[in-house]
C-alpha cells in the first residue's frame, strides 16, 4: 500500500515539475504595463481618430479584432472590416473622453471598461453631438506592443441622465 502512495506522489510531482516551470516562464515573458500605460493607449487612440485616417486607426488593433461599435449593427471581426468602419465613421471628426474607467491588468492583457463621451461633428452643417456612452477596451500584447483586441461601446440607455 505504501508503494502505490509512494508512486502516486512521484508521479503527481512529476506532473506538477513542468506546471511550475512552466508558469514560471510564462512569468518571465510577461510584458510590464502600469495603469498610465493602459490610460496612453487610450490617448493613442484618440490621437489616431484626429487623423481622419481609417489605416492609423486600424493599425492600433489586433490580427484578429472584435470591433462592437456604437453605430453599427455588424460586428467587425477582421481588420478589413475594423478599417470599413472608421473610414465612415471618422468623417464625424470623433473626439473621446474618458467620463469613467476602471483598469485591470494582466500578462498578455489589459482591460478597461467605463463610460466616455464621444463628441462627434456633422461634416455637411457643423452641428456638434456629444454621445454619451460605455466601453470596454481589451488591449493584448502582440508583437511587442499593446492592440485592441476588443473595442464594445454601446449608448446610454438612459438618455440625459
Amino acid at each position: 500500500m505504501r508503494s502505490a502512495l509512494s508512486i502516486a506522489v512521484a508521479a503527481g510531482l512529476t506532473l506538477a515539475v513542468p506546471a511550475v516551470a512552466s508558469a514560471s516562464a510564462t512569468a518571465a515573458t510577461c510584458p510590464t504595463a502600469t495603469i498610465a500605460d493602459v490610460e496612453a493607449q487610450f490617448a493613442r487612440f484618440n490621437g489616431a481618430w484626429q487623423t481622419g485616417n481609417p489605416d492609423a486607426v486600424t493599425a492600433l488593433f489586433t490580427r484578429q479584432p472584435v470591433l462592437l461599435a456604437t453605430v453599427s449593427n455588424t460586428p467587425r471581426t477582421d481588420t478589413a472590416s475594423v478599417r470599413d468602419y472608421f473610414v465612415s465613421f471618422l468623417k464625424g471628426k470623433p473626439v473621446g473622453r474618458i467620463e469613467t474607467s476602471t483598469i485591470e491588468i494582466d500578462c498578455q492583457t489589459a482591460t478597461r471598461v467605463g463610460t466616455w463621451t464621444v463628441t462627434l461633428t456633422d461634416a455637411r452643417t457643423g452641428a456638434v453631438t456629444d454621445v454619451r456612452a460605455r466601453y470596454s477596451f481589451i488591449y493584448r500584447f502582440e508583437d511587442g506592443d499593446w492592440k485592441i483586441d476588443h473595442l464594445h461601446s454601446s449608448m446610454m440607455p438612459e438618455v440625459g441622465r
